[in-house]
């Protein structure tokens, strides 16, 4: 089995890539080639000698580089290359382009292989193509209606992936993430980076800036939980989803006061006192338009699973930092 993954370099493209050198195997059928293709040459090394790792950087919005990355008919193709949230809304133009249009250039490649090539194709959404009013809480046949370009950009490739499902040149399953909290390493430009860093910079030992108001409540989920759906995304029968590709991933619905309160029992005072309430309009005001609460009971219906509560995330971080550094 040949794999590719785009965006093989951002935090969940990285650990999905560990886990299946790990693994070996997808779905039981030997691993033999795993390409990583993003914007950096992806950093993962590692797994059996069987595996042949290629890591190639480019565009992901360069159609002719797309075309090249297909033309090796990998089995299975992970598409997480986005630009998140916040950059998405700041930069029009280069948000429908890496969105967009790389989302389009991979299913045209898929197209034009022929010959009977047909992949799964996983594609990384976001609850982001949900916008309010809201229902309490959101099914999977809530409307569509994003409230920003980002949104918007993963609801139309949503229809993108559905479409050629429908028409037998993909095998596609959109799974719509929740925030994955809590990403290691440095924030990036998602407007929804503070939610990790409200927990990532006090166990560092680093003041962090809370940006929205206590009672802000979202939908998360661990970088573990995202792996997961990932390759159960990859390894599920298809045939009962019929037409409806795209499926909400099961979190958890916690209010930011829940998840201070929480770090406080798992690390202490000292450490829920370095979250530091710094309000920033612009963030209050993307994140006023996001969905708070959903019923992922379809995913579940599927054998999606997700974590069991918050502390359980903070402790998970806290031990992959613990053997990263150690």
């Amino acid at each position: 089995m040949k794999i590719l993954i785009l965006g093989a370099a951002g935090m969940v493209g990285h650990k999905l890539a560990e886990a299946l050198l790990a693994a070996g195997s997808l779905g039981g059928r030997p691993i033999t080639g795993l390409d990583l293709f993003d914007v950096v040459e992806p950093g993962v090394s590692g797994g059996a000698e069987t595996i042949a790792i290629a890591r190639q950087a480019g565009d992901i919005s360069d159609e002719a580089t797309v075309t090249a990355l297909i033309a090796a008919r990998p089995d299975v193709i992970f598409h997480l290359a986005a630009i998140v949230s916040g950059e998405a809304e700041a930069d029009f133009e280069k948000g429908y382009r890496i969105n967009l249009d790389g989302m389009r250039f991979v299913l045209d490649a898929i197209r034009s292989v022929g010959g009977g090539y047909v992949p799964r194709l996983v594609f990384t959404s976001s609850i982001a193509v949900f916008g309010s009013p809201f229902e309490e809480p959101i099914t999977d046949t809530f409307l569509n209606a994003p409230l920003t370009s980002y949104g918007a950009q993963k609801a139309i490739c949503e229809l993108f992936l559905a479409d050629y499902s429908r028409k037998g040149f993909v095998d596609g399953v959109g799974i719509r993430l929740p925030t994955i909290v809590v990403r290691p390493g440095k924030p990036n430009k998602a407007a929804s980076s503070f939610f990790s860093g409200i927990i990532r910079e006090p166990l560092a030992g680093v003041d962090a800036v809370l940006p929205v108001d206590d009672d802000v409540r979202h939908w998360v989920a661990s970088p573990a939980s995202a792996v997961g759906f990932l390759i159960h995304a990859a390894t599920m029968d298809t045939g009962p989803l019929g037409a409806r590709r795209s499926l909400t991933m099961p979190g958890l619905s916690v209010t930011v006061a829940e998840m201070v309160e929480t770090l406080r029992e798992v690390a202490g005072e000292e450490a829920a006192a370095r979250v530091k309430r710094v309000p920033d309009e612009t963030i209050k005001a993307i994140v006023a338009g996001w969905p708070r609460d959903f019923d992922a009971s379809r995913a579940l219906q599927f054998g999606f699973t997700a974590d069991a509560d918050f502390a359980s995330i903070i402790r998970a971080h806290m031990a992959d930092e613990a053997k990263r550094s150690g």
